[in-house]
């Protein structure tokens, strides 16, 4: 708003003293002060109201309003209640600067006049920024997107003083204006939205962390040509979007949250753009996929991954290795609308896999550009590239086509490193993402996820589908809402424990172990103590009593008692092992 406007306004009682040529100065809001040197506060354009409490003689006038003038304020307003009449000095001084001054009506607020100009700066701003959004979106919506996300978010900024961030369901920052947000308040952030949404409450959603209040919008799109809503809640809280703004929405005016709706519409349409652009990989992984499940001759898988590999991995020299990541969600009865089989779980799990293996450090909605993933019922598939490190020449007489003979290009010391670096690794996958998942998931959902073994070569992807496919079994086996499992884990008894049914667990357990608790209650003689040690040093009868402290004598008599209570000879590998499995069953 401009100067001229408040001395037009006859509410405001304000009286012009000079400065008439300069009415025309835009009013950016507004500070009251009777500090002698304010300029710490002020960033341009305020109307500064004052009391003159400053002022102990003539001489503290012009250097007060040398200090607004260079501040670049837009004009100054004393009142009159307390020391009646302006003085000429400060009169002089305004007109020495160039600095309209008004005088206050002793009968009239500074919070009145306060009042007046945040409401009008604030309606002025709103306006101007929707009209500058109700362009942008017939841009976006015409034509090819305009500079992204960022764009609105930066009107929100310079126009409405706001800070806002766009966030995956993970809360890694897809964009925002100025500085980034950290990575542990983004999924503070996120998980915050996704409990408020998964109680059905309709955004925006509020949130306090670390001492300042969010206000969290949903991201969807709900305009013309929007993918139709999804009958419950919980095919699309673990897939949206959310615009994270650094206030408190709750009481906005309705015009203030019509806009945020609209820029989260402008983003909507944006993601379903992004969405469109991976049609391309998920199509190469799905036919891939089916490829490898169908039993398909190497040849022709490699022939496909020949078609993949510039498409995940542009610009590189020779096919990289591949791996493979199943994940699952899973949902349980609840009160939602729809039954956990009429979900559809798989388009939700690939979502969610693909923003899973986008490396939270980095920023930005086209990171994902090399994952690709399917998915086939309730599992998703992900193939991930890994590029090889360093190549070596052709040898002579080499074909130098398919996966296959790339991988025979690369020389054994590669081969050494590729395998010392397997590539992802199952927990450091959701080590960021445990906790916004969580609170999406709730009572009722699941994620698992398996990881396989890198492979060098189209003949090996069947086994590391069934690999990827086996370890995520092992983490469902597993407590928790969010779980993973690596191929790893698959040359261990930790494969089989986890899939021993409940009650042959206990028979096995209070078979081997019942005996030796209710000697240790009655004598405390701490027996299972002693066996765990004795298994842990391999049988070894020194190491073993040193561990505990004990003589080696007093060692043989713990042992010995031990095989007397179970009937078990601890000198033999298969009681060993019993004792071994049941100890770590228990």
């Amino acid at each position: 708003m401009r100067l001229r406007a408040l001395l037009e306004t006859d509410a405001l009682g304000l009286r012009l003293l000079g400065g008439e040529d300069e009415l025309d100065r835009t009013v950016r809001g507004v500070m009251t002060t009777d500090l002698r040197d304010p300029s710490r506060y002020l960033s341009g354009g305020e109307l500064v109201l004052t009391g003159l409490a400053w002022r102990r003689d003539a001489a503290d006038s012009e250097p007060f309003v040398r200090i607004l003038a260079g501040a670049g304020v837009a004009g100054l307003a004393a009142g009159e209640a307390e020391l009646g009449p302006i003085p000429a000095d400060l009169v002089e001084a305004c007109l020495q600067h160039r600095l309209p001054l008004f005088a206050v009506h002793e009968t009239v607020a500074f919070a009145t006049i306060t009042e007046y100009v945040v409401r009008q700066v604030s309606g002025e701003r709103a306006g101007d920024l929707a009209a500058v959004v109700d362009r942008h979106r017939r841009l976006m919506t015409s034509g090819p997107a305009g500079g992204g996300p960022e764009v609105v978010l930066d009107l929100l900024t310079s126009d409405l003083d706001l800070r806002a961030w766009v966030l995956s369901p993970t809360g890694r920052q897809i964009a925002g204006a100025g500085a980034p947000l950290p990575g542990p308040l983004g999924a503070a952030l996120a998980g915050h939205h996704l409990a408020a949404t998964r109680t059905g409450r309709r955004g925006p959603h509020r949130a306090a962390v670390a001492g300042t209040t969010y206000s969290l919008f949903p991201i969807r799109n709900t305009g013309r040509g929007a993918v139709p809503a999804a009958r419950d809640v919980r095919e699309s809280v673990l897939s949206d979007w959310l615009l994270a703004v650094e206030a408190d929405a709750s009481d906005w005016p309705a015009a203030r949250l019509d806009l945020l709706q609209g820029v989260t519409q402008l983003i909507a349409v944006e993601r379903d753009r992004r969405d469109a652009a991976r049609t391309v990989r998920r199509r190469l992984a799905q036919e891939v996929l089916e490829l490898v499940q169908a039993g398909a001759a190497p040849a022709e898988i490699a022939a496909r991954l020949r078609v993949a590999a510039p498409v995940l991995l542009p610009g590189l020299g020779v096919a990289p290795q591949w791996q493979v990541v199943v994940a699952r969600v899973d949902w349980s009865a609840s009160g939602q609308t729809a039954a956990p089989g009429d979900i559809a779980s798989g388009p939700v799990a690939q979502a969610l896999l693909e923003e899973i293996l986008v490396d939270p450090a980095v920023s930005g909605p086209d990171s994902a550009d090399r994952i690709a993933v399917a998915h086939t019922g309730d599992e998703a598939i992900a193939l991930v590239p890994l590029p090889t490190l360093t190549t070596v020449p052709p040898e002579p007489g080499d074909s130098g086509e398919g996966v296959e003979g790339d991988a025979a290009r690369a020389g054994v010391e590669d081969a050494d490193a590729l395998d010392a670096d397997p590539g992802l690794h199952a927990d450091a996958l959701l080590a960021s993402v445990r906790e916004p998942l969580s609170a999406g998931l709730a009572d009722d959902g699941r994620l698992t996820l398996g990881v396989s073994a890198a492979v060098h070569s189209a003949e090996g992807l069947r086994g590391a589908l069934e690999e990827a496919r086996h370890a995520r079994r092992v983490a469902a086996a597993r407590p928790g809402r969010v779980c993973a499992a690596g191929h790893h884990e698959l040359a261990s008894h930790v494969l089989l424990l986890p899939f021993v049914p409940d009650d042959v667990r206990r028979a096995f357990t209070a078979r081997l172990l019942d005996p030796l608790r209710d000697y240790d209650r009655r004598h405390r003689a701490e027996l299972i103590e002693t066996l765990e040690a004795f298994l842990d040093c391999d049988g070894s009868w020194t190491r073993c009593a040193a561990r505990l402290h004990l003589h080696v004598n007093t060692l043989r008599y713990r042992v010995g008692r031990i095989e007397q209570l179970t009937g078990r000879d601890l000198s033999r590998l298969e009681d060993k092992l019993d004792f071994f499995l049941a100890l770590r069953m228990s």
